[in-house]
């Protein structure tokens, strides 16, 4: 746990910053070992840890099948979960200050996990998701209520044209007046995606404006892909 503390705490910070705020995405590299995330696999078959399993396809989502933790959140996640939010709130309450939004969000995360508890937002977010030969998630966003963070995290548990070929993340913008952006990610295993939950700022002539944005999986064409989703806002189911 020292060892993801300390990177966290000594990121590049005011880089991360710039470059989410310039593409709704920014990267940390190789925030977990190897050993971090073969133990991280192999408890996906431990019943124990899940409130909730979904089978991709029964929902049209794509193919493949994720799995919700309950609480309390092993100790790994739980550490990532909490020291991270700090750096990305200050990036989100900058967001929605340059968008007008009227929310400020606190710098602990469990003031935060508060106000969803006020809401009726009291199940875990946090997600393992796995995706085999063919597998593939269609675009969409992670609200699950009124009370949402803007900003989530995804980490790479699996090695890109090792583990597994295809599979890219997929991250799409839209584009005023015209046809979305496509943007295509290979994050490495270990590695943190940092991205947008819903919408980015972007600077136009009259200022700032929304720039909706969603994000899927491209279709895997060999092997196994495994991934955590960290979200930092809980649901209502």
């Amino acid at each position: 746990m020292k060892n993801i503390v300390h990177t966290i705490k000594n990121t590049d910070w005011q880089h991360i910053t710039e470059t989410i705020h310039q593409n709704g995405y920014a990267i940390i590299p190789d925030l977990l070992s190897e050993e971090e995330c073969e133990l991280l696999k192999s408890d996906y078959d431990h019943s124990s840890l899940y409130r909730k399993t979904v089978v991709m396809a029964r929902h049209r989502f794509g193919l493949g099948e994720y799995k919700y933790f309950t609480y309390p959140l092993p100790e790994s996640i739980q550490t990532i979960r909490t020291t991270i939010y700090p750096y990305l709130a200050s990036i989100a309450n900058a967001w929605f200050k340059a968008l007008h939004i009227d929310t400020q969000f606190p710098s602990d995360h469990q003031e935060f996990l508060n106000l969803c508890h006020l809401n009726g937002q009291q199940k875990a977010t946090v997600l393992i998701l796995k995706y085999g030969k063919g597998g593939f998630n269609t675009l969409h966003q992670d609200l699950y209520g009124d009370i949402y963070f803007p900003i989530q995290i995804v980490l790479m548990l699996s090695e890109p044209d090792k583990d597994f070929t295809g599979g890219e993340f997929v991250l799409t913008q839209q584009i005023p007046r015209a046809q979305s952006k496509a943007i295509v990610l290979k994050p490495k295993k270990g590695d943190v995606l940092i991205f947008t939950t819903q919408f980015k700022p972007e600077k136009g002539t009259k200022g700032y404006h929304r720039v909706n944005m969603k994000h899927g999986v491209s279709e895997v064409r060999e092997g196994n892909r495994y991934a955590l989703g960290i979200i930092f806002h809980d649901a209502t189911s």
